[in-house]
């Protein structure tokens, strides 16, 4: 199961490293207007820079940094959260978050100051130096109800009384269980799409994809989705399908329908029935081992053995090895 969540933590954070869906992201599901107009060449991700320092940071969690107007600039922290069983201790790993971040900004402050004086200047030290804002989010796709506090203060003992001096930061809680698949087509995006394949928990979710609007698949069709997100698609894909334990050579087909004929390909799988793929696959199986038998039977034959030794070799009866010998390969 660990390794499971680690490959759905790294399918989401393929997703989210891509700053045109990060751009995306943003947009669709937080309700923030300056974000409305964040382009992908505004992001920079300092995930690496700063996140190790975390004991208890995972895959999927990841830092951007958002050059705004102005010269000004916020950070988005995004931590996604798989396991059905709800994270408690989801805004205390955010404070640890802000503060490295907070932390890390003061030294890039005072370093460019520096640099731009000419000598050593502790700029953060002055009256009129500001912090960036930090937007936390959580994405979370379990199917269980999230029920972690939100808001730090609300995990602290006596926070009644020592209110004041206790940080009331909030995150943005993203669920994806709160969005239905009509929710997720009105976007009309291409983060749209993964996010559609993330709410397929089952083999049986396929069939969902059958109820998805035309005027959504011909819109997705007319996206003319860049070849690197193609690519990152097709790889989220293959994970999602191996959570609902669709067999790999089926995985294979299915992909290489979706390579070939474009990725609206995927609203085709509410035909696909893993009952009878597999029974097909078994019946191609058999088919090839009768045929390998056939080819052995005439060949023990050619050598001059009887139907009786063949038979019994076989642990078969003389009738089904004279079949054997008559039928075409």
């Amino acid at each position: 199961m660990a390794s499971l969540h680690k490959a759905r933590d790294n399918s989401v954070k393929a997703i989210l490293s891509e700053p045109e869906l990060f751009a995306e992201f943003l947009r669709d599901f937080v309700s923030v207007d300056i974000l409305k107009d964040i382009n992908p060449e505004d992001i920079e991700d300092v995930t690496e820079r700063l996140i190790s320092l975390v004991a208890e940071q995972k895959d999927g969690d990841t830092i951007k940094r958002i050059n705004l107007k102005g010269d000004k600039c916020l950070f988005v922290i995004a931590i996604v959260e798989h396991e059905s069983r709800v994270n408690f201790r989801a805004s205390f790993k955010m404070l640890l978050y802000i503060a490295l971040i907070l932390n890390d900004y003061e030294r890039e402050a005072n370093k460019k100051a520096s640099e731009k004086a000419g000598k050593d200047i502790k700029i953060t030290l002055t009256k009129d130096f500001k912090y960036p804002p930090i937007l936390p989010i959580i994405f979370y796709d379990g199917t269980d109800e999230w029920t972690a506090e939100i808001n730090f203060l609300n995990r602290t003992e006596m926070s009644d009384i020592f209110e004041k001096y206790i940080p009331k930061f909030e995150y943005e809680l993203v669920s994806l269980k709160k969005y239905s698949f009509e929710d997720l087509t009105k976007f009309g995006d291409i983060l749209s799409l993964f996010m559609l394949l993330s709410k397929l928990k089952t083999a049986e979710d396929l069939s969902n994809l059958g109820n998805l609007p035309k005027e959504y698949i011909t819109q997705i069709d007319s996206l003319n989705i860049p070849a690197h997100l193609k690519e990152v698609l097709i790889k989220t894909f293959t994970v999602l399908l191996k959570k609902i334990d669709i067999p790999q050579d089926e995985i294979n087909n299915l992909v290489d329908r979706i390579d070939k004929r474009g990725v609206s390909e995927i609203m085709s799988l509410e035909n696909y029935s893993v009952q009878e793929t597999r029974r097909e696959a078994e019946k191609e199986a058999t088919a090839k081992a009768e045929k390998k038998i056939i080819a052995l039977v005439k060949l023990l034959m050619d050598q001059g053995f009887s139907t009786k030794h063949i038979a019994d070799t076989m642990e078969s009866t003389e009738q089904e090895v004279k079949r054997l010998s008559l039928a075409t390969p």
